[in-house]
């Protein structure tokens, strides 16, 4: 009787770059009598492709968790240790236990109790960190989406969050929302220019 493969689930984030919002990690045990044609890097495909196989990895996987590290706590962690909180917490809300954790990256979260490695560009080498890609990225877009309907001067459907040069006139136009990060340069800088002119 041959030995059944143990459960792989995989992880990987989404938000880490960008100036507002939330940094999202999902966590995904795919279903090997279920393969899903199409996985990737989520970087690499369209968002339509996104949005539909995140569908399919909600219907077909053994189990899949998104959770989150809000603003506050990325101003009070750090970036980093935010995003392997979030990563944590997303494996831990799992229904179902895997033998192994796969994170992309080059570093596993602390605390998490399960056999963990790291492995760099792992969503592009590996099935569940890819499904676990999509599903952060689409979690976290459709977040921007709303944001965007509350600030609609800020341009976040376009941007997501990001630096660009059309973010950045915006914020100095607008200021900074509760959204934005106040920890990253760009918004830090701006709130000192505001509480130097006596702004803030």
């Amino acid at each position: 009787m041959s030995t059944a493969q143990p459960m792989v689930c995989g992880v990987d984030e989404a938000g880490r770059g960008p100036l507002c919002g939330a940094v999202v990690a999902a966590a995904v045990i795919l279903d090997p009598a279920h393969p899903i044609a199409g996985l990737a890097d989520s970087k690499k495909l369209s968002a339509a492709t996104r949005d539909r196989l995140a569908v399919e990895i909600k219907a077909h996987a053994l189990a899949w968790t998104v959770a989150e590290a809000s603003v506050e706590e990325i101003d009070r962690l750090n970036i980093l240790h935010a995003t392997m909180l979030a990563m944590r917490r997303a494996v831990e809300a799992l229904k179902i236990k895997p033998g192994e954790v796969l994170i992309d990256g080059n570093r596993v979260p602390t605390g998490l109790l399960l056999p963990a490695r790291a492995i760099v560009k792992g969503d592009a080498l590996e099935p569940a960190i890819s499904a676990a890609s999509i599903l952060a990225k689409t979690h976290r877009d459709a977040q921007l989406l709303e944001m965007d309907k509350r600030y609609p001067e800020y341009g976040f459907a376009g941007h997501k969050g990001y630096p660009t040069a059309a973010h950045l006139r915006a914020l100095a136009l607008h200021g900074v929302t509760p959204e934005h990060r106040r920890s990253f340069g760009p918004v830090a800088s701006l709130l000192a220019q505001a509480s130097l002119f006596g702004d803030d």
